[in-house]
Formats: C-alpha cells, sequence, structure tokens
C-alpha cells in the first residue's frame, strides 16, 4: 500500500509556491511581512517549510502577491490543508534530531538519491538484524535502540515499498560488503537483501571494487538529493549532520563531482550484485 502524502510534502510544496510569489511580486521578507503585519520570523518558517500554513494565512499571502487564478489558489489550499499534523517521523522524536528531521524532510520530497559509503551498508538498505549489530557497539539503552532499529525499517519502506520512491542511485565500498557485522549469518542475510532489492530494481547498486585504487573521496558518507523544482542538496553524514544546497553551490559541485568519480570507477550494477552475490557464496562455503 502506498503511504499517504506525508504533511511535510505539502510544507514543501507551499514553501517553493510562495517564496516564487513573493520574489516575482519584487518583495523582500521583511518588506512582505510587514504589509500583512506577520513578524519576519513567521514568513521565514513558512519559506523553509518548518510549520504548517493555515488556510486564512496563505489568503492573506496570495491576496497580497496577487494570485486570484482559481485552479491555483485551489491548488494550494488544498497543500496548506495537507500541511498540518505530525510527519511520519514524528513518533521517533525521541531518536531524531531536529537536523536530521529536517533531511528526511527532504528525502521524503527527493525524486534522485545518491550516496557513497565507505565503511558500512547504510541505513537505506539495512536489515533489522544488521541495523541492531551495527548499533550495538554505541551502548545504547535497549528501548532507544529498538527505536532507531524501527526508524530505519519504516523509513526504508517508504523508499522502497511502493511505486512513489526516489531514483536511489547508491555506491557501496566493497569494504563495506565485505565488513562482518554480527557474525556470518547476519551479514549473509544482508547481502541477501542487497541482492533482492538490486535484482528487483529498487535500487540501484554499484560497487566500488578495492582494484580501484586510489580517488578523490571523502573521510564519511554523504547524500545528494535532487529535485525537478528546487536546487540539490547534500547531506553529510556525521554526529550532528550537515545540509547544504543553494547556499553553497562550490561545495554541492565538489560533492557532486566526487559522486561522478566514484561511479566512474565503480562496477556496473550486474557486476556489482554478481560481486555481492560471490561474497555471500563464500560466508556459506567457510
Amino acid at each position: 500500500m502506498t503511504p499517504p502524502v506525508d504533511p511535510s510534502l505539502n510544507r514543501r510544496k507551499l514553501r517553493l509556491a510562495l517564496r516564487k510569489a513573493r520574489e516575482d511580486a519584487g518583495l523582500s521578507q521583511r518588506e512582505a511581512a510587514e504589509q500583512i503585519e506577520w513578524s519576519q520570523s513567521k514568513l521565514i518558517r513558512v519559506e523553509t517549510g518548518t510549520v504548517s500554513v493555515s488556510v486564512t494565512d496563505l489568503r492573506a499571502l496570495l491576496g497580497l502577491y496577487r494570485i486570484d487564478d482559481p485552479d491555483r489558489v485551489h491548488e494550494l489550499e488544498e497543500a496548506a490543508r495537507g500541511s498540518k499534523g505530525p510527519s511520519w517521523w514524528s513518533k521517533y522524536h525521541e531518536v531524531v534530531t531536529p537536523q536530521y528531521a529536517q533531511y528526511l524532510g527532504y528525502e521524503s520530497a527527493a525524486t534522485s538519491l545518491s550516496t557513497y559509503h565507505p565503511i558500512v551498508v547504510p541505513g537505506h538498505l539495512q536489515t533489522a538484524d544488521y541495523a541492531r549489530e551495527l548499533l550495538a557497539p554505541r551502548g545504547l539503552d535497549p528501548d532507544r535502540a529498538r527505536r532507531v532499529v524501527d526508524l530505519r525499517m519504516e523509513r526504508q519502506q517508504r523508499m522502497f515499498g511502493g511505486p512513489e520512491g526516489p531514483v536511489a542511485t547508491l555506491v557501496l565500498d566493497e569494504a563495506a560488503v565485505r565488513r562482518e557485522i554480527g557474525g556470518k549469518t547476519v551479514h549473509a542475510a544482508q547481502l541477501e537483501h542487497l541482492l533482492d532489492l538490486g535484482g528487483r530494481g529498487r535500487a540501484r547498486l554499484r560497487v566500488l571494487p578495492f582494484t580501484a585504487g586510489a580517488h578523490y573521496s571523502t573521510l564519511g558518507s554523504f547524500v545528494l538529493l535532487g529535485f525537478p523544482d528546487d536546487d540539490d542538496l547534500l547531506y553529510l553524514e556525521h554526529a550532528a549532520g550537515s545540509m547544504t544546497g543553494g547556499e553553497d553551490m562550490e561545495l554541492l559541485a565538489r560533492y557532486q563531482e566526487c559522486f561522478q568519480t566514484i561511479m566512474d570507477l565503480a562496477l556496473g550494477e550486474t557486476e556489482s550484485l554478481d560481486l555481492i552475490d560471490r561474497i555471500r557464496q563464500d560466508l556459506g562455503a567457510r
């Protein structure tokens, strides 16, 4: 079953539409806020998609920006009604930082996702057992660890379980594929899961082999999100997490070049799945 549209997607739709309408009207955020007697911070929150928008507030903005086409007004009013309520990850609030929550909102709206992982299989692709074993050394409270695993599994289901997911290209270093997390049984099941996702075309899996030698990479994993109606976004995966988009185009371009270089060096999809399968078979023979 396809998950319902998340409120964050409607907030994003409004964010893009209202920012463009304000710019088309030739108004700065300060000028627009003053004319409808809002604080500037309120308008900023609306334009960043961090808050829902009431129909009353939307109509005030549309009037200011002189948007009166009935179909367009109706479309945006429906988005405003759908922007209320918690996002799907809100029930995991105890294990989701504000920065990561913001990222999840963008990821839910992305039409493409490209990522490179040099050390372990990424959360997008992990089995529950693999995720639990990966978390074990952190010494998390058992309930907290369980919630983190549940979050990863629901995120994965939303990305790959229906027809609406993004085009996902995931490059794994050979080290990530070979590293035994949780012993042979857990590792073998994880590799089987990769083969299943790759074989069904739900994820475009590529492996960067040891034979690729030196390459331009990073100190950690990263995710590039693509949108048809907005700037691409870079998410650097570390303890705090950080995102950048149009505000740092140079950094974004550098990571886009990095990913293309890695793609050029990686095995093709069929060769990558063959390598994963050989590693899985080697586990069974030991």
